[in-house]
């Protein structure tokens, strides 16, 4: 069962990881704010399945703390991206 776990984690980091990042790396500052957003879920979504994986309910602090900052990163982008 822990193979599937690792097999889903390493498909989520290729397929939904890079993608955010080059969505966040480019573009208008509306779709670089996507990518931020996109990152930071799929990170956690990463960071559960290993935690799933690995059988240590212990590493769920990690994304939780992970998306309470990704969403407190979003705010501050917002707030300095904007128009000036």
């Amino acid at each position: 069962m822990t193979g599937w776990w690792l097999l889903f984690t390493g498909v989520l980091l290729v397929v939904g990881l890079a993608p955010a990042m080059y969505v966040g790396a480019r573009g208008a500052t509306a779709s670089r704010l996507l990518g931020l957003q996109l990152t930071g879920t799929v990170s956690a979504l990463v960071l559960i399945a290993y935690s799933a994986a690995v059988g240590q309910p212990s590493y769920l602090i990690v994304p939780l703390v992970l998306v309470l900052l990704s969403y407190a990163g979003t705010l501050v982008f917002t707030r300095l991206g904007g128009e000036r």
